[in-house]
């Protein structure tokens, strides 16, 4: 995992690269139509990255707190404009929930449930559950995988978890967790503290609602 937070540090400055992919413009259209609707109240943005989907939720959610482990990609998500829910920042591990203040009716998780290890999967929902509380609006956001699109899998564990060879443009490599749940797994992996799963399938994304138990 250090190797994951090493690789989003140095890739900060061509993050928002992946959104120009001309074969998905029209499932981000789809997201950026289908998000403000489900994201109402107070959310907490888990693994904000540089803001992009900060910026979509602020059209419909009452305030937003984004967080993320990397100082460099907050600095970015801080040059955006965002509005009309105000928007905070702060650094923080998606593993210490507890240490983020404020309150919330819902979180946001865009591209991070997907850099979570199988055996850590128990762990990152406790720490959720415990930090929001029974009720609350969980929405996830991640990627399917596509033959041609994304990053080939480099190699599997007998846990079931799955890597990628990243490059960046300056050609350093990483080697980075990339699992691609089904809405089975998915479904699996949150009933002990989840329900009312809704699950919307895209070609190149997914995208899950569930209310914590």
């Amino acid at each position: 995992m250090t190797q994951l937070s090493d690789y989003y540090r140095d890739r900060a400055a061509e993050y928002d690269a992946v959104y120009a992919k001309p074969e998905r413009q029209d499932d981000l259209a789809a997201l950026r139509g289908l998000l403000p609707a489900l994201a109402a109240g107070r959310i907490l943005e888990i693994a904000a990255g540089t803001g992009y989907w900060t910026q979509v939720l602020s059209a419909s959610a009452t305030a937003i707190t984004a967080t993320d482990l990397r100082p460099e990609t907050l600095a970015i998500a801080r040059t955006r404009q965002y509005g009309p829910a105000p928007v905070s920042f702060r650094q923080a591990d998606a593993y210490a929930l507890d240490e983020v203040p404020g309150q919330f009716d819902a979180a946001f998780i865009g591209f991070f449930w997907s850099h979570v290890l199988r055996s850590d999967v128990r762990r990152f929902l406790d720490g959720l559950h415990a930090r929001l509380g029974p009720g609350a609006t969980v929405l996830v956001l991640d990627n399917r995988y596509v033959p041609g699109s994304s990053t080939p899998v480099s190699r599997a564990t007998a846990a079931g978890d799955t890597f990628q060879l990243r490059t960046l443009n300056d050609g350093r490599t990483y080697e980075i967790l990339k699992n691609f749940p089904d809405r089975d797994q998915f479904a699996a992996d949150i009933a002990a503290v989840g329900t009312d799963l809704t699950w919307t399938d895209l070609p190149y994304f997914w995208l899950a609602t569930f209310r914590l138990r």
